[in-house]
């Protein structure tokens, strides 16, 4: 089908400017309408996302359904996808019409809550498919507009602290890889990036204000992208925005932050870091496996010691983004493949951890731990679903949550062992933080007098699990769904990256002889 990237994703944000144009009123037939549009819009999106899926050819290792033409200024437009950034694209039109279930109980300024939800699909999808660098950073940067306005406008009572700290933070770092962005054009003399994929950038090291700079340029590159990716992740000690702005943030809009925009850190090194800048990739890897390694164990530690649930999910989230780090930048089939991996099955475990969260805080109004216990007497369908979910993320055998933590600690422990050995301590404390929660507010005598009317999961809210249920299962036992489409891209971005170290070596050996 011709052009269908783009069908794909600007169906959400036509869907937006319908609700913006004929929509009127904040009566209850609008907010329904609203609901419906919005819904009907990210299924379609789904749906026909769905072709893109099925005509995608796994053994081709470059971009397919590429879309390029002349845009303003002398910029291209130009969308394609590859192995690394299909399921991505699927995992978003895949989450969203969950999310827009998961609002049906918003009541306030519901037409502009569906609209920034449809325009922050766009922009997301156009992340995972954008070919163009200064095209990559519009989308890249644009999708902190509609996440700000979420959190700052219908988020809690510290939303708008947490709204500006997770702009700033990520703004801020994007600032850096922007710079070197316009390094990289005058370099290379273009911003397309099935281009600049191919292009060697110096890495000859030189001294910069009395500091030796190994690596080069890339090495200087690489730090620019990483300011940025490392933020998005977010990796220790750059992630107090995330359990700030998850806090906060409406029960939806902690889905999307989990299972999607937190995605973006990774792909970034996939796309950019380790292809593009493989020297200074090389340079910094000791340094990223450490950070990886900390993040785990850290913040694994800091969840034990939570309160409020939405925090101790937020800082676990930051432990199992640490997995996905360590995988890449093992820079081998079994970490990259595992990183992948985890990052989309954190996608469906994430979403639906905050989902339970939600699913008692629209009851109870409160996320306390304390507050809760025993739930199990009057939501036994609640308690099975939040039980499956709670040891997916501990990474249960059987769960995808168990394939992408083996395969990254697989491929690191190839790499550096101390790193794996200490990683490995955070499956552990996952374990204690996940059933220390799971325990509290599920099993025990049903005491608290609030608690006894409490009714369970309604019909939609079964709806809107049923499908994450699905794949964190299926996944668990079928993982080549993922591996078999991801795998022949992982391993021609593995062979290209060891095939420019052995090359930027020779020449460093010839240079000194």
């Amino acid at each position: 089908m011709d052009n269908i990237l783009s069908i794909v994703t600007f169906i959400p944000a036509l869907a937006a400017l319908i609700l913006v144009v004929f929509l009127r009123g904040e009566d209850e037939a609008a907010q329904r309408n609203a609901k419906y549009v919005a819904l009907f819009a990210t299924s379609v999106t789904f749906l026909v996302s769905l072709a893109i899926y099925f005509e995608f050819d796994p053994a081709d290792t470059g971009f397919q359904f590429v879309e390029q033409s002349d845009w303003l200024l002398g910029l291209q437009y130009k969308m394609g996808v590859d192995g690394i950034s299909v399921l991505f694209v699927m995992l978003t039109t895949f989450i969203m019409p969950l999310t827009i279930l998961a609002s049906w109980d918003v009541t306030v300024r519901v037409k502009e809550y569906m609209v920034a939800f449809l325009i922050l699909e766009t922009l997301m999808l156009g992340v995972f498919m954008a070919l163009d660098l200064v095209l990559f950073y519009l989308f890249f940067e644009a999708g902190l507009i509609p996440m700000f306005l979420i959190i700052g406008i219908w988020g809690g009572k510290d939303r708008i602290y947490a709204s500006f700290k997770f702009f700033l933070y990520t703004f801020l770092g994007s600032v850096l890889m922007l710079v070197a962005m316009v390094g990289m054009f005058a370099d290379a003399g273009t911003t397309d990036i099935e281009v600049l994929l191919t292009h060697q950038f110096s890495f000859e090291s030189f001294d910069l204000l009395g500091i030796h700079i190994v690596g080069g340029m890339q090495t200087l590159m690489f730090i620019a992208f990483f300011a940025s990716f490392a933020v998005k992740m977010p990796m220790w000690p750059v992630h107090t925005w995330l359990p700030d702005a998850h806090v906060q943030a409406p029960t939806a809009g902690s889905v999307v932050l989990a299972a999607i925009l937190l995605k973006m850190g990774g792909y970034g090194f996939l796309r950019f870091s380790l292809p593009m800048f493989p020297v200074g990739s090389e340079v910094m890897t000791p340094l990223v496996l450490w950070m990886s390694a900390i993040a785990i164990v850290y913040t694994s530690l800091v969840a034990l010691v939570q309160e409020d649930m939405k925090k101790l999910i937020a800082y676990s989230s930051v432990a199992h983004m640490g997995f996905v780090t360590m995988g890449i930048f093992a820079a081998n089939q079994q970490g990259v493949d595992g990183a992948i991996f985890q990052m989309l099955s954190h996608g469906f475990i994430s979403a639906a951890l905050f989902l339970c969260v939600g699913v008692i805080y629209d009851r109870m109004h409160t996320r306390d731990i304390d507050a809760y216990g025993g739930l199990v007497v009057r939501m036994p369908a609640y308690a099975l679903v939040f039980m499956l979910f709670t040891m997916a993320n501990v990474g249960l055998p059987g769960t995808s949550g168990f394939i992408g933590e083996f395969l990254t600690l697989m491929g690191t422990f190839q790499v550096n062992t101390w790193v794996a050995a200490v990683a490995a301590t955070g499956v552990i404390f996952s374990a204690g933080y996940a059933l220390w929660l799971y325990r509290r507010v599920v099993f025990g005598d049903l005491i608290k007098e609030s608690l006894r009317a409490i009714t369970d999961m309604s019909g939609r809210e079964k709806m809107i699990f049923a499908p994450l249920v699905a794949m964190t299962l299926l996944l668990g036992v079928y993982p080549s769904l993922v591996t078999d489409v991801i795998g022949p891209s992982t391993a021609a971005l593995v062979s290209n990256f060891d095939s420019s170290l052995a090359a930027a070596e020779a020449a460093t050996q010839h240079a000194s002889n």
